[in-house]
C-alpha cells in the first residue's frame, strides 16, 4: 500500500499549506484596519483612567477679599466722616438782641386835654360797650421814647353811664391801661395791668419801655 501512503502525506501537506495562508491573510487584514499609534484620533484621546486636570483657580489674598477694588465706594471711617461733618457746618447765628430804650431818650410829658380825648376814643375802639368814661384825674401818665409816644391811665364811668357800663367798670376802672402812639398808626391799646398789679407797676408790664417806667416811677396808683 505504498501509494495510498504517498497520498495522504500530500494531503495532509497540501492542508497544512492552505491553513497557513489563511492565517497570514487573517493577520494581514487584521494589521491594515488597526489605527496606528501616529493617527490624530489616538494622539487626542486621553489615557484610559485619567482624569482631565482641572484649570488652576487663584485664591484672592485676605487683604484683596476684604477692601473693595474701586477706592471711591470705599466707607470713610469715623474719625475722617466726622472730620467733614464738623468742616461743613455752618455755625449757628448769633443772636442780637435790640438794646433797651436809654433813660435819656424816654422822657415825661405835660400831657393835652388832646391826647386825653385822643387815647379815650382808643380805650373805646377797644371796649365798644365802655361809651360814658373818661381818664381817672391825677392819674394819666403820658411819655415818649423816640419817635413812640405811650400812655397809661385808669378809666372812670361819666354821668349818662348805663347800669351795664357801671357793673363793667368796677373792675376794669381799677385796672390801669396803657397805649402806644406811632404816626403810622397813631393812639392804640396796648394791654392792662394782671390781676393783681404787679408789684413793680408799669415795669412789670413788657410793653413799656423800662426806662420810661422808671421816668414815671413805676406808674404809682393815685390814693
Amino acid at each position: 500500500m505504498p501509494g495510498l501512503r504517498g497520498t495522504s502525506l500530500t494531503a495532509v501537506v497540501g492542508g497544512i499549506l492552505l491553513l497557513t495562508g489563511c492565517q497570514d491573510a487573517a493577520g494581514s487584514h487584521a494589521g491594515s484596519s488597526a489605527p496606528s499609534a501616529s493617527s490624530p484620533a489616538a494622539s487626542a484621546s486621553a489615557p484610559a483612567g485619567t482624569a482631565p486636570r482641572a484649570p488652576a483657580t487663584a485664591t484672592p489674598s485676605a487683604s484683596a477679599a476684604t477692601e473693595p477694588a474701586n477706592p471711591a465706594t470705599r466707607t470713610p471711617s469715623r474719625s475722617s466722616a466726622s472730620a467733614v461733618t464738623a468742616g461743613s457746618a455752618s455755625p449757628a447765628p448769633t443772636r442780637t438782641l435790640s438794646p433797651p430804650a436809654a433813660r435819656n431818650d424816654c422822657r415825661n410829658l405835660t400831657v393835652s386835654d388832646t391826647v386825653k380825648a385822643a387815647v379815650t376814643g382808643s380805650y373805646q375802639r377797644a371796649f365798644p360797650r365802655f361809651v360814658h368814661v373818661r381818664p381817672v384825674p391825677q392819674q394819666f401818665f403820658y411819655g415818649r421814647c423816640g419817635d413812640v409816644g405811650y400812655a397809661a391811665t385808669r378809666f372812670e364811668a361819666t354821668p349818662g353811664a348805663t347800669q351795664e357800663e357801671l357793673v363793667g367798670m368796677q373792675d376794669e376802672g381799677s385796672a390801669t391801661k396803657y397805649f402806644r402812639f406811632t404816626s403810622a398808626g397813631g393812639w392804640t391799646y396796648l394791654t392792662s395791668d394782671a390781676f393783681p398789679r404787679g408789684a413793680h407797676g408799669c415795669r412789670d408790664v413788657p410793653q413799656i419801655p423800662e426806662a420810661l417806667a422808671a421816668v414815671w416811677g413805676d406808674c404809682p396808683l393815685a390814693r
